[in-house]
Formats: C-alpha cells, structure tokens, sequence
C-alpha cells in the first residue's frame, strides 16, 4: 500500500497556519479539530514547517506561559521530512520511527497534496496485515 491509497481513504485536506499565529490560536484549531500538528504555509502556498503539539509544548517548558504568544514561525519545525505519494507505508512507518515524528507532509512536484499521521500509518499496515491473513486463510481452505 502507498501514501497515495492512505490519502485516498483519509482525504487530502491539510490544517495550515501562517508564520505570524500565534501559538494560542494555533493550539486552539488543533484542540477545535482534534489533530496533532498544522503545517505552516507562506502566502505563496510554500511549506515553511510543521507545528505539533509537542513543539508547543516543549516551548512552553522553556518559555512558561510566553510561549503562547510566540509565532507559528517561531516555534515551527524547519527541517521537515517529507514523503511522494508513491512512498509505500513500511517506508513511511520506517522514517517516523527512526526520526521519532508523527507526521508526514506529502508532497507532489514540491507542491503539498497532503498529510499523513502515525495513527493513518498503522491503519494502513493492520488493513495490510488483515489482507493477508485473508488471503492466506482462502489459500489454506482452498488447497485442503
């Protein structure tokens, strides 16, 4: 299975923020649409960096309650590992694990078709790992 067929199942819509939000109003839309990270777009439509729950909290444990004031640009992770759509879901469960990050922006032509979570991840592998208990249960019965 590939990103391109998680993205089919999940959909392709993506939460965004701008540079200039403030941390504040980025928690409120993750907590309003019960998601873990926004990624953070230019006006030019340009990934800049992704924002997740636990950026915000790691900079309020340094930064106390001013962090909520901070900037989605501030506060945003720069180096972002990004996937194709053609990336299949043990390469993409592979490079969460082994960069210990959730979330993966899918990008098409450098051009962001959508995002995919640990959670989308290991859905997708236990429909893979169903499939093929299915497939090997018809091919025993069938071969008995």
């Amino acid at each position: 299975m590939t990103v391109a067929a998680m993205l089919r199942h999940k959909g392709h819509e993506v939460a965004s923020v701008s540079p200039t939000d403030k941390i504040v109003d980025v928690s409120e839309l993750l907590s309003r649409r019960r998601i873990g990270a926004a990624v953070v777009m230019d006006a030019a439509e340009q990934l800049l960096g992704i924002v997740s729950e636990r950026d915000i909290v790691h900079a309020i444990a340094a930064n106390g309650a001013r962090a909520l004031e901070m900037t989605a640009g501030q506060l945003m992770t720069r180096a972002l590992r990004t996937v194709s759509p053609e990336t299949t879901v043990l390469e993409a469960m592979s490079l969460m694990t082994e960069g210990r990050f959730r979330h993966l922006p899918v990008l098409r032509h450098d051009k962001l078709v959508g995002i995919v979570s640990i959670g989308d991840v290991v859905k997708a592998r236990m429909l893979q790992q169903d499939h093929e208990v299915d497939s090997l249960r018809a091919y025993v019965a069938g071969s008995a």
